[in-house]
């Protein structure tokens, strides 16, 4: 009779909207989960989507997918939640806040007690304020409560400069901080490319001046680029199914990658007790710590005034 002497890895995924299904299909693609479950109030989608994957294993990697309970949170090495209230045409992700906390009032707690020991990455909007929100519902350490964040700001910031200056952006480093949402800010002061600051790199390689218009452009189209996607295809999944799986990874393979994603901030500046996005190391611990940036007067204020933001809403809601 045969032991089994590893655990699987297992991935719970709790809402299976258009972001939860892109994710289950990028993280089934990559490898990393030998079993993903799918949880979601509407059971027969979860089905529908989990049957949708499991014809995707032989062209993929051996995995094992199912709909299941939050019973199957489980053993989960890391919880992803992408259930809530989809963003609506015109509507501000901070717009969102108190139905969707209402909903992870009620499924917080189902997932903690099936799971104590996992972690819990937040995908839902307003994703700092969730965060939050979860991290009050569940009781449990806050390097184990990760938000999304800006991480998928960051990466179209990143991309936007590659288009710009003409080189992969992979080679582009570069960072959105603060809120997921309209109050985020662009540290410019430590943008580089070939360890390079941009300024210095454009009057090295032949670019000209980075102008104060180019540069304010380029954060605009950055900023507002989900209200463009939604305007024009009704929501946005792609980039944060990848984005989700990229951070997934750097947990599961106890990476120490720095990622843009929200945790609970203390002391930072002499801000604290709020939920946002900066550079941090992650590990199979979570959020094993936050790197502290050296900023200018103008990122700092708008970071007070992005963290300012997202108090009151926190206020607001009673959290």
């Amino acid at each position: 009779m045969s032991h089994r002497i590893h655990q699987p890895t297992r991935v719970a995924i709790v809402g299976v909207g258009n972001v939860g299904a892109t994710f289950a299909y990028h993280l089934l693609i990559s490898g990393l989960a030998s079993e993903i479950v799918l949880i979601d109030a509407n059971q027969a989608r979860a089905e529908g989507e989990a049957m949708d994957l499991m014809h995707t294993v032989p062209f993929s990697r051996p995995t094992r997918i199912w709909a299941g309970s939050y019973a199957d949170c489980a053993g989960a090495a890391v919880t992803v939640i992408t259930a809530g209230s989809a963003q609506r045409p015109g509507e501000t992700r901070l717009d969102l806040a108190t139905r969707n906390t209402n909903i992870f009032r009620q499924i917080i707690p189902q997932i903690v007690e099936n799971n104590p020991n996992g972690l819990l990455v937040i995908a839902s909007n307003p994703v700092d304020v969730l965060t939050y929100a979860a991290l009050k519902f569940s009781g449990l350490p806050s390097a184990r409560v990760i938000g999304s964040g800006t991480i998928l700001d960051t990466a179209r910031f990143r991309y936007l400069l590659s288009q710009t200056f003409d080189v992969d952006a992979h080679s582009v480093h570069a960072y959105i901080i603060g809120e997921h949402g309209d109050s985020e800010v662009p540290v410019w002061s430590l943008a580089n490319i070939a360890g390079m600051r941009l300024s210095d790199f454009c009057a090295a390689n032949g670019f000209g001046c980075a102008d104060q218009h180019m540069l304010d452009e380029i954060f605009a189209q950055t900023r507002d680029a989900a209200y463009h996607i939604i305007e024009r295809k009704g929501a946005t999944y792609y980039a944060i199914g990848a984005g989700l799986v990229r951070l997934v990874e750097a947990i599961l393979r106890d990476q120490g990658t720095v990622l843009s994603v929200s945790s609970l901030i203390d002391d930072y500046y002499g801000l604290s007790d709020v939920c946002f996005s900066l550079p941090s190391v992650l590990d199979a611990g979570g959020v094993e710590r936050v790197l502290h940036l050296t900023l200018d007067e103008t990122e700092l204020k708008g970071l007070r005034q992005s963290a300012a933001l997202l108090q009151k809403t926190i206020r607001d809601l009673g959290l």
